[in-house]
C-alpha cells in the first residue's frame, strides 16, 4: 500500500484532534464569533494549551500504535498497561468511562474486566461514549487485509474501557471503513456495514446506513455519544473534497470538536493521504515526524 495513506490515518487523526482541542465544548456560533471559520491551529481556548497540542484522543491512539509496532501484533493486555501508564502521567483530559476503567485496571482488574464492570455500573446515557472510537484507527494499518482479525481487535481495543456493544461494534465499523479506503474498496462504509450488520446493534447500523447511501440526516449531532460521533464524522469524511476540508467541517461544528475532528481526520486521511493535510497543521504538531515513522512501522 501507499505509505502516504497509512501516514494519513495517524496524522489525520492528530490534526483533527489538535485543531478541535481549543474549541471543544464551544457551539458553532461561539467558534464563528471568535474565529470565523477555524482553519488554523490556535493556542489556549479549552484546556488552555499551546497551538498544536494533542489530547487523549491521539495519545491513546499512539499507545495502541506503539504497542502493535513493538510486538508485531495486537495485544490487548499490553495496550491496557500502556493506557494505565499514560493515565499515571496525569494527562489534562481523560474521559469519564476511560478514567473509571483505568482506575479499575490500577486496582488489578484484567483488561477484559475493567471496562465491562464500568459499563455494567453506568446508566443509559452515560455508558456509550466515543472514547474508544477516537483511538482505534491505528489498528487498520497492519490489519487492513484481514477484516475478521480487524473486527476482533477493534472490539477488544474498545472493551478495555468501553464495553457497550455500540462502542465495540462502532470501533469495528470505523476501522473496517478505514481499511476499505486503505485497500481501495468501492464504497468502504457500505462494505463495512454489510460485514457487521447481522451482529452489530441496530441503533448503530441504522444511523450509518444513510451515510453509506450518500444521504445527509436532518441533523448531525456533536455530542460525545458514540453513535452520534460516528454518524457525523463519517458523513464529513465521506462528503469532503479533501482531508483538510473534512477536518475543518467537523471541527467547526463544535461540541466534542476534537474527537469528531479526530475520527473524521483518520477516515479522510486514509481516503486522501497525508499529503492532502494542511502543511501548517503538521508543522504545528511536535509529534508529526514520530507519527510518520510509526505509520511506516505499522505498514
Amino acid at each position: 500500500m501507499n505509505p502516504n495513506r497509512a501516514e494519513g490515518v495517524l496524522l489525520g487523526l492528530a490534526c483533527g484532534d489538535a485543531l478541535g482541542r481549543p474549541v471543544e465544548f464551544d457551539s458553532p456560533e461561539q467558534i464563528a464569533d471568535e474565529h470565523g471559520t477555524l482553519t488554523d491551529m490556535v493556542g489556549f481556548g479549552t484546556w488552555n494549551q499551546p497551538a498544536g497540542t494533542l489530547t487523549d484522543d491521539t495519545e491513546q491512539a499512539l499507545c495502541i500504535a506503539s504497542s502493535v509496532a513493538e510486538h508485531g501484533s495486537f495485544d490487548p493486555a499490553d495496550v491496557a498497561e500502556r493506557f494505565r501508564t499514560w493515565y499515571e502521567s496525569e494527562p489534562f483530559d481523560v474521559g469519564v468511562m476511560t478514567r473509571r476503567s483505568l482506575e479499575a485496571l490500577d486496582r488489578g482488574a484484567a483488561w477484559d474486566e475493567a471496562g465491562q464492570s464500568v459499563w455494567e455500573d453506568s446508566p443509559e446515557g452515560q455508558n456509550a461514549g466515543n472514547g474508544s472510537v477516537m483511538r482505534c484507527p491505528p489498528l487498520t494499518i497492519p490489519l487492513r487485509n484481514e477484516p475478521e482479525r480487524l473486527v476482533e481487535a477493534s472490539k477488544q481495543s474498545s472493551q478495555i474501557t468501553h464495553a457497550d456493544p455500540r462502542c465495540t461494534w462502532g470501533c469495528a465499523a470505523l476501522n473496517l471503513t478505514i481499511a476499505g479506503y486503505l485497500t481501495d474498496r468501492e464504497a468502504p462504509l457500505q462494505w463495512a456495514l454489510d460485514r457487521i450488520r447481522s451482529d452489530a446493534p441496530d441503533e448503530l447500523v441504522d444511523a450509518l446506513d444513510p451515510i453509506a447511501a450518500g444521504e445527509t440526516p436532518d441533523s448531525l449531532s456533536t455530542s460525545g455519544y458514540v453513535v452520534d460521533t460516528l454518524q457525523t464524522a463519517l458523513h464529513d469524511a465521506i462528503a469532503a473534497d479533501s482531508a483538510s476540508d473534512a477536518i475543518v467541517t467537523a471541527v467547526n461544528r463544535g461540541g466534542d470538536a476534537d474527537t469528531i475532528g479526530a475520527v473524521a481526520g483518520a477516515v479522510a486521511g486514509a481516503r486522501f493521504g497525508a499529503v492532502d493535510l494542511d502543511r501548517e497543521w503538521l508543522v504545528a504538531i511536535d509529534e508529526t515526524e514520530a507519527m510518520r515513522s510509526l505509520a511506516i512501522a505499522l505498514v
